[in-house]
């Protein structure tokens, strides 16, 4: 078979494919417009979303980074020096709760993105600051219901110093021990367990206490953990004096 007879089988091919296709689409014709309409409208709404998405992104970003400078205002006594155009709180009560409105304004506004789930984390500390415990209470646990496991376990280890600070130990050792069991990037299991030894020797358990800090020495002997926990079993002597 020569090649002009080859050119000419294949353009006859293209053009009975081509006219076949045609008379689909006639007598399709209205099942295509609806379907393709049904596929622009999709594409339009993932771009218009993501950029929409991108834009709340951004705003959320520039709104946290103001609440986090908030949160950072230095501190100055009532007639201490401050430098001129230098901004500080009174107290760090005070410094809380113009922290915490803005951290929950942007919790509020753009809470599905990032920064926003972050800055509800900061909102419930701030109001733990602030001594409003019921209000950071709820607000860490929706944290800790979230599904970044990193900024929950932030959340969890939060209230169970909250539950502490409130005379639930049994909770707070029960959050211990789930983020023992569950550990993080963000909250190692040796930081929890430090955390409930810790509270063991304010409850007047030594024992327990030390049966973790031995534990904790021998799993983690070249790590931060273990020799805090090695410091603990064995506190270095104090100098002449008491130095």
């Amino acid at each position: 078979m020569d090649q002009q007879t080859k050119q000419a089988l294949k353009h006859d091919q293209f053009v009975d494919t081509t006219n076949h296709g045609l008379e689909w689409a006639s007598e399709n014709r209205r099942s295509v417009i609806v379907t393709s309409a049904i596929v622009l409208a999709a594409i339009l709404v993932v771009v218009g979303g993501a950029l929409l998405y991108n834009s709340r992104a951004n705003q959320a970003s520039v709104a946290f980074g103001a609440a986090m400078q908030a949160y950072q205002t230095p501190l100055a006594a009532p007639g201490q020096a401050v430098p001129p155009g230098v901004k500080t709180y009174a107290s760090v009560t005070e410094r809380a709760k113009a922290a915490n409105d803005l951290f929950m304004g942007v919790a509020d506004k753009y809470g599905m993105t990032p920064d926003g789930k972050v800055a509800r984390y900061f909102g419930g500390l701030t109001y733990m600051e602030q001594g409003n415990n019921a209000s950071a209470e709820s607000t860490l646990k929706k944290v800790a219901d979230g599904w970044n496991g990193d900024l929950a376990a932030l959340a969890n280890l939060s209230l169970a110093q909250l539950y502490r600070q409130t005379g639930r130990d049994s909770q707070a050792i029960d959050l211990y021990n789930q983020l023992t069991a569950k550990p993080t990037s963000t909250v190692p299991s040796g930081l929890a367990q430090l955390q409930l030894a810790e509270l063991y020797e304010t409850e007047g358990k030594p024992d327990l206490a030390k049966k973790i800090y031995a534990q904790l020495k021998d799993k983690d002997a070249k790590g931060a953990a273990g020799a805090l926990a090695a410091q603990k079993l064995n506190p270095t002597p104090a100098g002449p004096g008491g130095q």
